[in-house]
């Protein structure tokens, strides 16, 4: 069995995060609105997410980390969504966010958007997974091309930043913002403001899409066979691509690291119409559009820690 920490978190009350993400979005957007209201079906389109909606026992699970990639991948850290589940006690969940895709599957490496409603607790092949998750790869390396496609698995490898429900409707978190006026991204502008306003760590975890504009975003090549040392390192290797709306994306991220070296923030998306990838800032920003749907976590994981540690390739 994998190690796990479990560490509880404090409670704050949705409107007490609402506040902190209307200040901080004031800041970087010429226009955002921040309010609790009622999960839309995440089932239907845009979004298709395997289950309807982000509220039952909201939990945060950070599988492995970065120093299983680089500077060299160690490539028996493979996970399994259901025993994830498994292990962060909430069995048959609903399970999205980013991670690397199991590459012994696939034969490559790539980036992969989990969305996966895992098995109840002692079911029997009868009741499998339901996976709506994506993958996306680069496929010709001569143009550097690349494609976003379905991906009919419940595991991953590497590192992954998960949150975990029981899918159920319920209230959520609903943030608009469009026209960047500051410097952060989106998701960095709400967690910088958790940071700054809330003295204990906050995690979320939720969807959001671009609706307008384009983003910049990478796609990881195959692996390494030098060591990646720096930050310098990492982005040379990358294949880094402007990619256009309507992207739909999966985030985790947490406020402050109560000391499990944690990944902070972490977003993947996929599309309809073939980009996909992990998501680092719009390109656009007079004319983009940002929708999202969030939840706060009551609890968070961190299953099979690395035993070394850097902070290379965190971006």
């Amino acid at each position: 069995m994998l190690p796990v920490k479990k560490h509880p978190l404090k409670a704050y009350p949705l409107t007490v995060i609402v506040d902190s993400f209307r200040k901080s979005l004031a800041s970087n957007f010429r226009e955002s609105s921040v309010e609790v209201a009622e999960c839309p079906d995440l089932t239907l389109p845009p979004w298709n997410i395997a289950s309807p909606g982000l509220s039952g026992h909201p939990r945060i699970a950070d599988v492995g980390g970065v120093p299983n990639l680089i500077p060299l991948p160690i490539l028996t850290k493979e996970y399994d969504l259901n025993e994830v589940a498994e292990l962060c006690e909430l069995p048959g969940c609903c399970v999205i966010g980013p991670s690397a895709a199991a590459s012994k599957l696939i034969n490559c490496n790539a980036e992969l958007v989990n969305n996966v409603r895992t098995k109840p607790s002692g079911a029997g092949d009868a009741n499998k997974s339901v996976v709506k998750s994506y993958c996306t790869r680069i496929t010709d390396y001569n143009d550097v091309a690349y494609s976003c496609a379905p991906y009919p698995y419940n595991k991953f490898s590497l590192l992954g930043n998960l949150y975990l429900s029981s899918g159920e409707p319920g209230s959520v978190i609903k943030v608009t913002a469009s026209g960047r006026t500051g410097s952060d991204n989106f998701i960095h502008c709400l967690n910088r403001g958790l940071a700054a306003d809330l003295e204990e760590p906050v995690a979320v975890g939720g969807v959001f899409m671009v609706k307008s504009g384009s983003v910049k975003a990478h796609v990881m090549p195959q692996f390494s066979k030098t060591p990646l040392k720096t930050d310098e390192d990492v982005n040379n290797w990358l294949h880094f691509f402007e990619m256009a709306a309507p992207l739909v994306h999966t985030s985790v991220f947490v406020s402050k690291d109560p000391g499990l070296d944690l990944r902070l923030e972490h977003s993947h998306f996929f599309s309809e119409h073939g980009d996909g990838g992990h998501y680092h800032y719009d390109t656009t920003p007079e004319t983009v559009q940002y929708v999202g749907y969030f939840n706060v976590a009551e609890m968070l994981f961190r299953i099979d820690q690395p035993a070394h540690t850097h902070n290379v390739g965190r971006d």
